[in-house]
């Protein structure tokens, strides 16, 4: 199930998602590094895919040959497993 970066809504897109597809909730875009499942914010060039050019405006719409969407609860997993490293790191620390 893919989910718009955005809004957080589901998109029931049965299709590739193309370089000017937009979410129709909220017009966000879709191709983009938000909704990309290479994109990690704590990787190099926030992106795990070693051979992407740098893209600056991660929630705009690029033309990054190596996108591929995202699925809900991959996101989902990741993004709650690097927020619960970052609050062990925070306890230890005292931040």
């Amino acid at each position: 199930m893919k989910v718009c970066h955005a809004c957080k809504r589901r998109l029931e897109i049965e299709k590739s998602i193309g370089r000017r597809d937009e979410c129709p909730f909220c017009g966000a875009d879709l191709h983009c590094c938000l909704n990309c499942r290479f994109y990690d914010r704590t990787a190099p060039k926030q992106c795990r895919e070693p051979v992407a050019d740098f893209v600056k405006e991660k929630q705009k719409a690029n033309y990054c040959d190596y996108f591929v969407s995202a699925e809900s609860g991959v996101r989902a997993q990741t993004d709650a497993a690097a927020d619960q490293a970052r609050k062990a790191l925070d306890d230890l620390f005292k931040k």
